[in-house]
């Protein structure tokens, strides 16, 4: 399903808002909670006060950070909308009453993995992107260290790999999350620990950012780093020899969501961004700037030409519902930091 959908494309036209304009005569101010990257966030931030004339104020963090950022300020919060990042903390904020439910006209424009996050999430997240997980490695460093080039997640587990790999954090990352959420579903929950036990053996860093070990990869300071694979497209393009990699024996993915924040101060400011994130100019912003290689929820955004062809990827069939609820998350955050984590090598 997610194959079909993903690569299918309509000639629909984006719909005229009121919301942005209509705040724009008055002015008004946004506090947006960023979980892309930097680039993309300071892009989108600087296209939508243009458009709205409402100031922005944005915190760019990982997508765990962020749904930990929202549960300690629960009872003063802080941000109005969080744009960007892996889905399951969207999913766990959403359960958790974080989140507001919110519909709007703009929900036809999607693509239907968009909107399905939507309902799963009780309306109060949705589908921005989607992304495929993977892994990555560096073509001079493997010829230095003879290293064979892996094809499947199997390889990542080869004792001559001993610190050559770099991944993030799950507590912190959604990026990391979404990995061990994969595993698990790929090979069943004590196997897909074991794997991750003997994967530990290898792991050099585990960054908070889950963008983090793609730059690694750039600058030839690990040979190996699992990410999606649209956070290393753009250092494939910009020269660096890396080569990404969907793992043969299936992958997961993400659907980058976006939410409105219970007891938001600026809650018309925050529709006015939610609305417009979802528009065919909004959606085009990171494509145009070249910043993502995600593939847009709008339907009439095709994805760049650079980016991952899914039509050529495994997938597994994600289940967003369990592993994008609380107790899932807090169990296997639990099991990996006992038995991942704190591991000795």
């Amino acid at each position: 399903m997610i194959r079909s959908t993903l690569l299918a494309a309509s000639a629909l036209a984006a719909l005229l808002l009121p919301g942005p304009q209509a705040i724009a005569q008055t002015g008004g101010n946004l506090v947006l909670y960023c979980g892309n990257t930097e680039d993309w966030c300071r892009t989108m931030t600087a296209a939508f006060e243009r458009q709205s004339g409402i100031k922005v104020a944005m915190l760019r963090k990982s997508s765990g950070e962020i749904y930990a950022t929202l549960k300690a300020e629960a009872s003063n919060p802080r941000a109005d909308i969080w744009w960007g990042g892996s889905g399951d903390p969207h999913m766990q904020a959403a359960e958790e009453g974080l989140t507001q439910e919110y519909t709007s006209p703009n929900m036809g424009e999607l693509h239907p993995w968009a909107v399905k996050q939507w309902e799963l999430s009780r309306k109060r997240a949705v589908g921005v992107f989607a992304g495929a997980m993977g892994f990555s490695y560096n073509t001079k460093l493997t010829a230095e260290k003879k290293i064979a080039a892996p094809k499947c997640w199997a390889d990542l587990i080869d004792p001559k790999l001993r610190d050559e790999v770099q991944t993030s954090d799950p507590n912190a990352s959604g990026t990391a999350y979404n990995v061990l959420a994969t595993l698990v579903q790929l090979m069943g929950e004590d196997k897909g620990f074991d794997f991750m036990k003997s994967l530990h053996r290898n792991v050099n860093q585990y960054t908070r950012s889950g963008a983090a070990p793609a730059k690694a990869l750039s600058l030839g300071e690990t040979t190996m780093a699992i990410n999606f694979m649209h956070d290393v497209v753009p250092y494939v393009l910009q020269g660096a020899p890396i080569v990404i990699v969907a793992p043969c024996e299936g992958t997961g993915y993400e659907v980058g969501s976006m939410s409105m924040v219970k007891g938001a101060r600026n809650p018309r400011e925050a529709q006015a961004w939610y609305d417009w994130a979802l528009t065919r100019e909004a959606q085009s912003v990171g494509p145009s700037t070249k910043t993502s290689y995600q593939v847009p929820a709008n339907r009439s955004v095709a994805p760049l030409a650079e980016a991952p062809d899914f039509s050529k990827i495994k997938f597994i069939d994600y289940d967003f519902a369990k592993y994008g609820s609380s107790e899932t998350r807090r169990r296997l955050l639990s099991r990996w930091d006992n038995e991942v984590k704190n591991a000795p090598k």
